[in-house]
């Protein structure tokens, strides 16, 4: 099966999309029963400064919120904000107040006015064209917008629609100040979440069944297992605690003087992918095979390439005094295991 395909359908009663690469599962997105979409806006309430930390909590219509901000904020103000990720177990809502309105082809941002352009649209009469239609729709208006570069290959009829909902949606919601607690706007289901960021041209089957019929449940069932097998024969072991995620790299039966370099190598490219696939994030500490200390540049040249093109927002922090590398990635999805168990 060569090519990209979107699968649209469920988990159980869970919503879910799937992206297959030459048959590979590549990504997989997957809904909460229980916690608030990264991308839900609220109307919340400020309701206790914890200076220690320097944030507040805000009481939601789905729990307590934490926003890191203080100043300016007091008991019972009410102040809109945006949940940003999936919050740790026990642990409040992590949300925002720079809010954006996110689309296939635009991105509002109400706070930060003006249009750009995404840089991977480099032509020039491509970039004049969709200036044009931006200031066709949106002159005037106090909003900023960002042009996505899905807008490349877009019919301009297409990119104006989407820019003049995504902007009566923001001002709708933005002038909505007033009044308790309240859910403002719900976040992105895994369809809308495929539709808005696959943009690349795949086909897109949404037939119900389409998982079991596609081999995708054996692909996504492998990912209950903590070890990921790599090519040369080492493997990957990635194992979530409470403070951390931890990954082990394992040489497997190599024993060649190149086995700790090549082993590593290899989990670089692997592990982007099995990080969004297991829905993963917070601290990731990799506890990397023996190698010298003269590959490290190119082992981070590897990782750093592999995560390029990762859509969810990873620093690369670096080494430990014990030789370890670390990770800090957004939680910006639900843990698969969640799912499957």
């Amino acid at each position: 099966m060569k090519g990209r395909m979107i699968l649209l359908d469920h988990i159980g009663a869970v919503e879910a999309a799937v992206l297959m690469i030459d048959g590979q599962l590549d990504d997989l997105l997957v809904d909460s029963e229980t916690a608030p979409r990264p991308g839900t806006i609220y109307r919340a309430l400020a309701d206790r400064p914890i200076k220690g930390q320097g944030g507040m909590f805000l009481k939601t219509p789905d729990g307590s919120a934490f926003l890191r901000q203080v100043k300016g904020l007091s008991p019972g103000q009410p102040i809109l904000v945006q949940v940003t990720g999936y919050a740790e177990d026990g642990k409040a809502i992590p949300v925002t107040q720079k809010i954006l309105f996110k689309s296939r082809y635009v991105i509002i941002t109400p706070d930060a006015p003006g249009i750009n352009i995404s840089r991977s649209i480099r032509d020039d009469d491509l970039r004049d064209a969709l200036l044009e239609i931006a200031h066709g729709v949106i002159d005037g208006s106090d909003m900023g917008l960002i042009l996505r570069s899905s807008c490349a290959d877009a019919d301009s009829d297409d990119i104006a629609s989407d820019i003049e909902t995504m902007a009566a949606l923001a001002r709708a919601v933005m002038a909505d100040t007033v009044g308790p607690a309240e859910k403002l706007a719900e976040g992105d289901s895994p369809h809308t979440l495929a539709w808005r960021d696959w943009a690349d041209p795949a086909q897109v089957v949404q037939d119900k069944g389409c998982f079991a019929q596609n081999s995708v449940l054996e692909q996504i069932n492998t990912l209950a297992s903590p070890r990921v097998p790599l090519a040369g024969g080492g493997a990957l072991f990635i194992e979530p605690t409470r403070a951390l995620v931890a990954v082990d790299v394992n040489t497997g039966p190599d024993t060649s003087l190149a086995a700790g370099i090549k082993a590593n190598m290899a989990a670089a490219r692997a592990l982007p992918r099995q990080l969004r696939l297991r829905g993963l994030g917070g601290q990731i500490v990799l506890d990397l095979a023996p190698m010298p200390k003269k590959d490290r540049r190119a082992f981070e040249t590897s990782l750093r390439a592999a995560f390029r093109s990762d859509q969810v927002d990873t620093t690369l922090v670096g080494w430990t005094p014990l030789g370890h590398y670390e990770l800090q990635r957004k939680r910006a999805r639900i843990p698969t295991k969640e799912v499957l168990t």
